[in-house]
């Protein structure tokens, strides 16, 4: 907010006013030959202060002018044509900037006269004004709206936001942006991050159950379907024609010059010696004969509040391409989430051994230029998540960081030593710390396995392909837009579940 203005004495009126003008506005307000010079300073305030604040200014603010036609009305049209007081909301030093440019075109009023008549000079003055910021805001409100999603602009210069618009590493942050707009349940994910706690308030209590409204619960009794044919135990044996099943002696025919001959018919006919399995689920299904419970009255609730989050973010060579604009993706949606809610952000992005860049992601410049720096990034090197986990794993002991969630991005080509795995098993049982994953990838590997709670699936990764990689692919390879290779990323568990350790299991009980 800008300070108040001082009072004027002595010799210092009309000049008190510009105290609380930013100094870049002194030089404009002070020669452009326009309207009353107390005025004009008066109203340049004006015009500042609602711009920042989203809104066109009064339509007494028009600098003091006495000549007739006004330019300032025709201006002030313009400033809301082009939807100025929007872009302007917030970022004070593009209010500025549309300041600075509105009193240069002001001041050549009496340059344009009397080769123009007072009319026409209005008219070219406006239509300049308005070709140089139609020009000037081509693309700017979205990446406005962007850029106010990741940080605070206000401490933001013109110059320096041009500079950071026109860049390479912010088209890419577009990009991810746009890709993030097609992926609503990893940004659902990514919003749900972070340890709910208590913030010191109740909420009310919930109302009464009304009359005719539903009753306690119908109880559940355990029910067991049985899929005959399916994936599960063996349950004896029975003639089909189906080779992956058939029993060793069945197999052995296929080595005998005679016994071959019989395998055939055999298999033509579907009598083969072949496994028998089936697979059983149980469900709870409503139990009308059992009694029904009330239920006890639910204590009251407290009023929550979200925690910090930390993200791992593979950066190795394997995540080039797709996978690593998924990973951008990821982080543009964390950064808006802590911006929205006011909540800690930190980024472990790592590579090979000792490739572990930590930086929090905050509201600042400095938190913008790490992500920015991060987009402009190619992904290469190794893979050594052991050390992030590590740090991670000590960041949630201390007070600021002790209710974040750990959100670890990879293609899940990693593994961890059972030291790290008994440490983050004690920040689960003493911090409630919680691991989510993001799978980039094909299937679930043991080293996500077993260092995630939860695994986020982004089957579809190929379709984020830069149109480059796309255009690369072999001649007759399918579409990259949407394609999978795979129907499930749990392939492990599917033909090796034996090869899965106890804590990787967990993820596949019933």
């Amino acid at each position: 907010m800008n300070p108040p203005v001082p009072d004027a004495t002595g010799l210092d009126a009309p000049y008190h006013q510009l105290a609380p003008l930013p100094r870049g506005l002194w030089l404009p307000a002070l020669v452009a030959a326009v309207g009353d010079r107390a005025d004009r300073l008066a109203h340049v305030r004006h015009w500042l202060e609602a711009l920042v604040d989203g809104r066109l200014p009064p339509e007494e603010a028009d600098w003091g002018e006495r000549e007739t036609p006004r330019a300032g009305p025709s201006l002030r049209a313009v400033v809301a044509a082009l939807g100025l007081p929007a872009l302007c909301r917030g970022v004070p030093d593009l209010a500025q900037q549309v300041l600075r440019t509105l009193l240069w075109h002001l001041d050549r009023l009496p340059d344009l006269q009397p080769a123009l008549s007072r009319a026409a000079a209005v008219q070219r003055v406006t239509d300049d004004f308005r070709a140089a910021w139609t020009d000037q805001t081509h693309g700017l409100q979205d990446d406005l709206a962007l850029l106010q999603g990741l940080g605070d602009l206000a401490h933001l210069r013109w110059d320096a936001l041009r500079g950071h618009l026109n860049a390479r590493p912010w088209q890419a942050a577009r990009r991810a942006a746009d890709w993030l707009a097609q992926m609503p349940e990893l940004a659902a994910l990514i919003q749900r991050l972070g340890r709910s706690e208590p913030v010191g308030q109740v909420s009310p209590r919930p109302a009464p159950r009304q009359p005719g409204s539903a009753g306690p619960p119908v109880p559940l009794r355990p029910v067991v379907i049985r899929l005959p044919d399916a994936p599960g135990e063996i349950t004896g044996i029975r003639l089909a024609g189906q080779p992956e099943r058939m029993l060793a002696s069945q197999a052995l025919m296929l080595h005998h010059p005679v016994l071959r001959k019989l395998w055939r018919a055999r298999f033509a006919e579907a009598r083969l010696l072949c496994w028998d399995t089936e697979a059983q689920s149980c469900e709870g299904r409503p139990d009308p004969a059992a009694a029904r419970q009330a239920p006890s009255a639910p204590d009251r609730p407290q009023a929550l509040e979200r925690g910090p989050m930390i993200v791992c973010l593979d950066t190795s060579g394997s995540m080039r391409g797709a996978p690593e604009n998924v990973a951008k993706a990821v982080v543009i949606a964390a950064l808006r989430a802590a911006h929205a809610t006011r909540r800690g952000c930190l980024l472990l992005a790592f590579g090979g051994p000792d490739e572990v860049l930590e930086q929090r992601l905050d509201q600042g410049e400095a938190g913008l230029q790490a992500l920015l720096d991060l987009m402009g990034r190619s992904f290469d090197g190794g893979t050594d998540v052991q050390t992030p986990i590590e740090r991670a794993i000590e960041r949630v002991h201390e007070d600021a960081w002790r209710g974040a969630d750990l959100l670890i991005v990879s293609d899940g080509e990693f593994g961890c030593v059972p030291q790290t795995l008994a440490r983050l098993d004690a920040a689960r049982e003493h911090l409630g710390l919680r691991v989510q994953g993001v799978l980039v990838g094909d299937r679930e590997t043991l080293g996500l396995l077993e260092v995630c709670d939860a695994i986020h699936w982004v089957r579809d990764w190929r379709r984020y392909a830069e149109a480059a990689e796309q255009g690369a692919a072999r001649p007759g390879a399918p579409a990259a837009g949407g394609f999978s290779p795979v129907h499930s990323k749990s392939l492990t568990a599917l033909y090796f579940p034996n090869a899965l350790s106890g804590r990787a299991q967990r993820h596949h009980r019933a």
